[in-house]
C-alpha cells in the first residue's frame, strides 16, 4: 500500500517502528493492508494459524482467553500505535490467545507470507522483530513478579503506571480509557477489590475516576503506592 503521511506519522509515534531502519519501514508499509473491525468482532482465536503482524491505528484489541466455565483472563488492551502478533512469526505455531476488537477498530496488517519472504531476503531484520518480542517478554516477567510478590494495591498501581507510560512504547499520558472491570480482569482481582483500591487512590489524590476513564493526577504518589523507588 502507499502509506499516507498521517499513517506514517502515527506509527512513528511508537518506539519500535520509529527505531526501525528506514528501508524496513518502507518494506513493511509497502506490504501492509488496512483491516476494519466492528466492536466485538474477532480478529483471531487461540489455535488459529498465523496470519501476520498487526499495528493498531484506531480503537483497541482485547487480548485474552476464556476457559470452559466461561471465566475470562484479560492480558492486555492493545492500543495505537502498538504492534502485536510477532510470536507466531518466530515459531510458526498457532495463535496463543484470542483477539477481539474492543470497539470500532482499524488495524494495519502485514501478512505472514510477506514477512517471511522479506526476512528470507533480508535476514538481518530478524533482530528488529526479536526486539519487539523481547519487550513483551520483559513486561510479562514484570507482571509475573508483581503477581507473586505484591499485594493487590501496589500491583494495581504498577499496572496503572505501565498503562500510563504506554508500556514503554509511547510517551506518558494522564488519562487512561479503561473500565474498572477490565482492570480487575487484567489483575485477576474481583471488581469490588479493584473499586476499593481505586477509591483509596482517588481519596489520596493520586487519580480521579470518571466513567470508563482513570485520570492520573500525581505520578510520584502513584509510584509510592506501587512501591517503585
Amino acid at each position: 500500500m502507499s502509506a499516507p503521511a498521517s499513517l506514517r506519522q502515527q506509527l512513528l509515534a511508537g518506539h519500535w517502528f520509529s527505531h526501525l531502519p528506514a528501508a524496513l519501514q518502507e518494506e513493511l508499509l509497502g506490504q501492509a493492508g488496512l483491516r476494519q473491525l466492528a466492536a466485538g468482532q474477532r480478529l483471531f482465536s487461540r489455535g488459529d494459524r498465523p496470519c501476520g503482524l498487526y499495528a493498531v491505528l484506531q480503537g483497541a484489541i482485547r487480548i485474552g482467553a476464556v476457559d470452559r466455565e466461561g471465566k475470562e483472563a484479560l492480558l492486555t488492551l492493545v492500543e495505537p500505535p502498538h504492534w502485536f502478533g510477532e510470536i507466531s512469526l518466530f515459531d510458526g505455531q498457532p495463535r496463543t490467545h484470542d483477539a477481539f476488537a474492543e470497539g470500532p477498530t482499524q488495524l494495519l496488517q502485514i501478512p505472514q507470507g510477506a514477512l517471511l519472504e522479506l526476512l528470507d531476503r533480508q535476514p538481518r531484520y530478524w533482530r528488529e522483530f526479536a526486539l519487539l518480542m523481547s519487550q513483551k517478554l520483559r513486561l510479562a516477567f514484570i507482571a509475573l513478579e508483581a503477581m507473586s510478590l505484591l499485594p493487590a494495591a501496589p500491583r494495581l498501581a504498577r499496572r496503572l503506571l505501565l498503562i500510563a507510560e504506554g508500556y514503554g512504547e509511547t510517551g506518558p499520558r494522564r488519562v487512561i480509557q479503561l473500565a474498572q472491570d477490565q482492570l480487575a480482569l487484567m489483575l485477576a482481582l474481583s471488581r469490588q477489590t479493584t473499586n476499593q483500591i481505586l477509591k483509596d487512590l482517588e481519596a489520596r489524590g493520586a487519580l480521579r475516576l470518571t466513567y470508563g476513564e482513570i485520570e492520573i493526577l500525581d505520578l510520584d504518589l502513584l509510584r509510592q503506592m506501587a512501591r517503585i523507588d
